[in-house]
């Protein structure tokens, strides 16, 4: 998809539909603009009063005199972000029936700010998955997005459309990962994919296989992936982006590509769900495609743990003891739980990086379903900044999290009489023991862990992978890449001598030091993209699996992680 910024009068831009905004009623200023070429027409048929005020509302029109378009959309926007992009993904379903392209000049905010949002909502409402439908959806679809600005936002717009895309792109990645059948999508299939990213971006990658992982010492994974057929990997991706000797933030990704709930099996009602058990690790690599399409100044490192948790007799059995990595013991009470064993060695490889920064993603448990529903993604941290950190990128994105308790008082029902934890604590509280269970080995460095059980992917008539949260995540490296500069520039200041210094060399010292905070600590708008960003480019297909296994009958509606 093509998406671009183009200074011109709206009426004149030919496009098969060109969408305008309507606030409280009334025309935004380009709306007057094409309105008053179209002879009052637009003004006319919002005195009919059909045009809901509710945000996302939209009337499409035909052949409006007057102007160049094919069809004019109007659409209302509401007060709010969330309002913003509603009316956005209002848009590009409209176009995207249409076909052809979608030009649109909306108002009411800040223009880099809204032109980011249309690119990551022309890719998120656009997206459609028939990868493995034997007829293709051979509607023309949208090709390409134009905004519709100013001569003098033109540059900056373009560069807000181009981390807009790398975004949208980077989403759309995740969720054709997570909808792949688990007969397609397997550990080996999400290691080639990682493959692909490190290739197109410049990237670092290492595959370590089941032998690797048994010399690392990593007892807990491997109980986890020994009853399955299906090789068991640890994805290690790296982007150097920032400066040599920076520590890394690191991604631990969740990579169960099919959980069966292995010998403690899950009802049979919804099992097939349970693809989206590696949303985790999709989540993850997908950020690091649009980290590497967006170059990010920012050393970054993507830990995948993959296998399937099947029963077979070779599998794990509740009652076992495993050791991990970190050498502690853990009685497996319910091999369900399996995401947490998995979990925990990857932790502990993470430490080898000396990290700045670890966030783990998972779809963990059930319980943050109940606590939060499908709204909200859990978030623990063993530092309330760096849960601050990543709130604050989620409030950004529209992507949100809430911040759960990770007290003490929660630890003691993980006691277990026969090895140093259980990896389970009963029902109550679930999601918030399974964070315990997982902070446990996160004590060297600062960590977060996002359960996304709730959030990363829909059931019903829209079921399908959400792509959450790759946005919190992006946004939050992107926020980190930004301090980086001020805080060099400030160490460098606090680190001159001072009698040496001569008072001028100070203050020009100081001063870019003084600019650099002041630029980190502004709010509201979302950091540009650097000009080294790629305009938008066309979404990479999706890598097609090498043969088509038998697809076994659907089953039935959403199966509960314990």
């Amino acid at each position: 998809m093509e998406i671009i910024a183009k200074a011109v009068s709206p009426e004149k831009h030919k496009a098969a539909v060109l969408a305008l905004s309507v606030a409280d009623g009334k025309l935004g200023a380009a709306a007057q603009a094409v309105d008053k070429a179209a002879g009052g027409h637009l003004a006319a048929i919002l005195k009919l009063g059909d045009l809901d005020a509710k945000a996302g509302s939209a009337i499409l029109l035909h052949k409006v005199p007057g102007v160049a378009a094919e069809r004019v959309l109007l659409v209302s926007m509401g007060s709010s972000d969330k309002d913003f992009r509603d009316a956005a993904r209002a848009a590009v379903k409209a176009a995207h029936t249409a076909g052809g392209e979608l030009a649109i000049a909306f108002e009411g905010r800040a223009t880099a700010w809204a032109a980011e949002e249309i690119a990551v909502a022309a890719y998120d409402a656009s997206y459609k998955f028939d990868t493995t439908k034997s007829k293709k959806d051979e509607k023309p679809g949208l090709k390409k997005v134009t905004v519709l600005v100013g001569k003098s936002d033109e540059a900056a717009v373009t560069t807000a459309l181009a981390a807009g895309a790398a975004i949208g792109e980077a989403v759309n990645f995740g969720k054709d990962l997570g909808n792949l059948p688990p007969n397609f999508c397997t550990p080996t299939y999400l290691a080639t994919q990682a493959g692909e990213i490190a290739k197109r971006f410049g990237m670092k990658l290492d595959v370590l296989e089941r032998a690797d992982i048994e010399k690392l010492g990593m007892g807990s994974f491997v109980a986890v992936g020994k009853g399955s057929s299906e090789p068991m990997k640890l994805i290690v991706l790296k982007h150097d982006g920032g400066a040599k000797g920076d520590k890394p933030v690191v991604l631990v990704g969740k990579g169960i590509t099919f959980d069966s709930g292995g010998i403690s099996l899950k009802p049979g009602e919804g099992m097939d769900e349970m693809k989206y058990d590696m949303m985790g690790a999709g989540s993850v690599l997908a950020t690091m495609h649009a980290v590497g399409r967006m170059k990010l100044p920012l050393n970054v490192i993507a830990v995948v743990p993959t296998c399937e948790n099947m029963p077979a007799g070779n599998a794990c059995k509740p009652g076992d003891v495993v050791t991990t990595m970190a050498g502690l013991t853990v009685e497996i009470l319910n091999t369900d739980a399996e995401g947490r064993l998995i979990l925990c060695d990857a932790l502990t490889y993470a430490e080898r990086f000396d990290p700045a920064a670890v966030v783990d993603v998972a779809t963990l448990t059930g319980a943050c379903v109940i606590a939060l529903g499908h709204i909200a993604t859990g978030l623990y941290a063993n530092k309330d900044a760096l849960a601050a950190e990543l709130i604050a990128a989620g409030e950004t994105m529209g992507d949100r999290a809430w911040h759960m308790p990770l007290w003490d008082e929660y630890q003691e029902g993980l006691k277990s009489n026969f090895a140093d934890m259980g990896n389970i604590a009963g029902r109550p509280g679930g999601s918030i023991t399974a964070a315990c269970f997982l902070s446990r080995f996160a004590k060297k460095y600062d960590w977060a862990h996002l359960d996304i059980a709730g959030t990363a992917w829909k059931s019903g008539p829209a079921k399908g992978a959400s792509g959450r949260p790759v946005p919190l995540l992006t946004q939050f490296l992107r926020a980190r890449a930004a301090a980086a500069p001020a805080k060099v520039v400030a160490a460098k200041v606090a680190a001159a001598p001072a009698a040496k210094a001569k008072p001028a060399a100070k203050a020009a010292a100081a001063k870019p030091a003084a600019k650099a905070a002041k630029a980190v600590a502004k709010p509201a708008e979302k950091p540009a993209a650097k000009a080294a960003v790629k305009p938008a480019e066309k979404a990479a297909p999706a890598a097609k699996p090498a043969a088509k296994p038998a697809v076994k009958a659907a089953a039935k509606p959403a199966a509960k992680k314990k």
